[in-house]
């Protein structure tokens, strides 16, 4: 059974077993999925600011904060437990790509030459780990939303302006990963 749990489910497993998060959900107590409102829930309850945006009662919500909870936990438990510990299999053509780009170490989840406190003083790290949080935060504002409560909750839903928001998420991923990453990467 570990060994199960330790391989990569096929789509087909995953994704509806993620689809289903939405009914259970609205079943089990009218809540809608997303996990970019938890922030703000914890913001809320932890700074004693005088803002009004986050002045609302947090705690209607805490269930929320249990939820983005077990995700981390199942994070934590997935990398200490579950980890393979083989390196990432990634295609020949990819591994000569980005071997152009001076990435090379395919030993872990990501590669080091991008994401680890080195990188960070570089102008490539700076962008790819700073830059890059701080547009995804924006994103996340300015859109209602993350791409879980858009994408998962807001289509199943039938919400138009989840359907435009999805679509112009991924416009933006094929234009980063297609157009913008090289030029990043190659800095």
């Amino acid at each position: 059974m570990l060994e199960i749990i330790k391989e990569p489910w096929p789509w087909y497993v995953a994704g509806p077993l993620i689809g289903l998060t939405v009914p259970i959900l609205l079943i089990i107590g009218n809540k809608s999925f997303g996990i970019s409102s938890s922030l703000r829930h914890i913001c809320a309850a932890c700074i004693p600011a005088n803002i009004s945006f986050f002045k609302y009662d947090w705690k209607k919500e805490s269930w929320n904060l249990f939820f983005v909870f077990g995700i981390f936990l199942g994070g934590v438990i997935a990398a200490y437990f579950l980890a393979n510990p083989n390196p990432v299999e990634i295609t020949p053509q990819l591994s000569e790509e980005l071997a152009t780009y001076g990435i090379t170490d395919h030993s872990g989840l990501l590669p080091k030459e991008l994401f680890s406190w080195e990188s960070l003083s570089t102008l490539r790290g700076f962008i790819m780990i700073v830059v890059g949080g701080f547009l995804v935060g924006f994103g996340t504002r300015y859109a209602g939303g993350c791409t879980s409560g858009h994408a998962i909750m807001g289509i199943s839903n039938l919400q138009w302006p989840s359907l435009v928001a999805t679509i112009c998420f991924m416009i933006g991923g094929f234009i980063m990963a297609n157009l913008i990453l090289p030029y990043i990467l190659s800095l």
